[in-house]
């Protein structure tokens, strides 16, 4: 599997590369209309587009036909793919705290709550998304699935206010703000889990011959 995950790096490099820029510049630029953590919450969502680009792009090129002559199990295709997104979202994560960090040096007011809130939140929509849109990207054909991995992200903000609404009917959110939305975190980690064994069924039924 660390061969396949090193062929998708070395794929989406450039992509990857002009992420990580935008990301930094775009932070520097929301400092002086917004809260710059708010970065926080688009970073891991744009980053883990590389992902799809690389699913879709497998499929284009009829590289399924040929991995499954490999000695790698469908499984660990699949999970080679979910760990990818996992890291492309942690790298946007950390890609968008240093346009935080070097504006809190220079005095800007960035706490690490705010930072913590906007990062929770960021990874939930983005773990949710992931796990409503790489099922679909090995159930559909390449069409229908970047219209589902755009529809996706829509989806998970809808969910997460679905969540932050019943977690209010428990305790207050407003008071505890905080622990709610890392409620939310955990319910998207879960999802992420469970979409990963969704999309190893799928993917060990279909015929890819």
């Amino acid at each position: 599997m660390k061969g396949v995950l090193v062929k998708d790096l070395y794929i989406a490099r450039s992509n990857i590369l002009v992420t990580i820029v935008s990301l930094v510049v775009l932070g520097f630029g929301l400092s002086f209309l917004l809260e710059t953590s708010a970065l926080l919450v688009l970073a891991p969502v744009a980053a883990t587009t590389a992902a799809f680009i690389s699913i879709t792009s497998d499929a284009a090129s009829k590289w399924n036909k040929n991995v499954i002559t490999m000695p790698v199990s469908r499984e660990q295709i699949i999970g080679e793919k979910f760990l990818f997104y996992i890291l492309l979202a942690v790298l946007g994560m950390f890609t968008a705290l240093v346009p935080c960090v070097v504006i809190a040096c220079l005095g800007a007011d960035v706490t690490l709550f705010s930072l913590c809130l906007y990062g929770s939140i960021g990874m939930s929509a983005t773990l949710l998304a992931g796990g409503i849109s790489l099922p679909c990207a090995y159930l559909f054909d390449p069409e229908k699935s970047q219209i589902v991995f755009m529809m996706s992200f829509m989806a998970s903000t809808g969910i997460i206010t679905g969540l932050v609404l019943l977690i209010n009917f428990i305790f207050p959110v407003k008071e505890h703000i905080l622990f709610s939305f890392h409620i939310v975190l955990v319910i998207a980690v879960i999802w992420f889990v469970i979409s990963y064994k969704i999309a190893v069924k799928v993917y060990r039924k279909r015929d890819i011959t």
